[in-house]
Parts: structure tokens; C-alpha cells; sequence
């Protein structure tokens, strides 16, 4: 018997799934088969499901991925190491370089700093706001009591 593929060769999603539709030639496996044989594993893997996921490419769902290739007849190793190409696949192409939250949240602190002056001075009917703590408390107390 043959070894089964690999999915180190895939280098994009179009590969990998691929590679998994060689996996299920390989298994001799129909859709049904390969349903019952994780069922038997106790995993869910409706034939149906299967056959739209090697239909498109687009990576499958890890569970699924999961299933299928045990259904398939790999061991767990090798069931882990079409979880990590996957992984590799969809981290490996959508990392890119953007602008740190950090500095974007920035450009709104003073924003909200000015918002809460204007809603304070609103708050407190317009009345002008001493510079001593005390007296501003009082000069909003009394407003508020009127």
C-alpha cells in the first residue's frame, strides 16, 4: 500500500484541499463510507458536508478536517499534522502590516476629552466653571438646586 499524501506540499487553500481529495482517493472511501467510519470514531461527519468542503477551496472547518482524515484511515499524528498545514495555510497569507490599535485609538482621546467639557459645561447650565475645587463644586451644587 502507497503512503497517504501530505499536505506539506500544499502551499494555499486551493492546494490543501486538493491534497485532501487525494487523501480520499487514496482511502478508496466513498462519502458514505467515510460518514459511517466517524461515526464509528464517534465524530460527526455528514457525507453531504464532506463532499462541499472538497468541492471549493477554501480550507474545511478544523473539526471536519479532523474527522475526515481519520475517517480516512490516518492516525492521530497524522490527523495533527493536517490540523498544523491548515493552521499554516490560513495564518500564512492574511498577515499583513497594519497600524498598531494603539495609535489608531489615539486620535480620538482628545476628541472625547473636549465631548465630555462640552456635555460637563451643558450638564451644569452653562454656568462657568471655577478653577478651585471647592468653589466649583459649590458653583455646580447651587446651579443645580435652582
Amino acid at each position: 500500500m502507497t503512503a497517504p499524501p501530505s499536505p506539506d506540499v500544499a502551499a494555499d487553500e486551493a492546494e490543501f484541499v486538493a491534497a485532501l481529495r487525494r487523501l480520499k482517493a487514496w482511502s478508496g472511501l466513498s462519502y458514505r463510507q467515510l460518514e459511517r467510519r466517524a461515526a464509528e470514531a464517534g465524530r460527526v461527519l455528514p457525507y453531504s458536508t464532506a463532499s462541499t468542503a472538497l468541492g471549493r477551496e477554501t480550507l474545511p472547518r478544523e473539526e471536519l478536517l479532523v474527522a475526515f482524515v481519520l475517517a480516512c484511515g490516518l492516525d492521530d499524528d497524522e490527523a495533527a499534522a493536517w490540523v498544523a498545514a491548515r493552521k499554516r495555510i490560513a495564518v500564512g497569507d492574511r498577515v499583513t502590516a497594519t497600524e498598531p490599535r494603539t495609535a489608531r485609538r489615539r486620535r480620538w482621546r482628545p476628541a472625547i476629552g473636549w465631548a465630555a467639557v462640552a456635555l460637563s459645561l451643558v450638564l451644569a447650565g452653562g454656568t462657568t466653571l471655577s478653577m478651585h475645587v471647592g468653589e466649583e463644586v459649590e458653583t455646580v451644587q447651587s446651579s443645580v438646586g435652582r
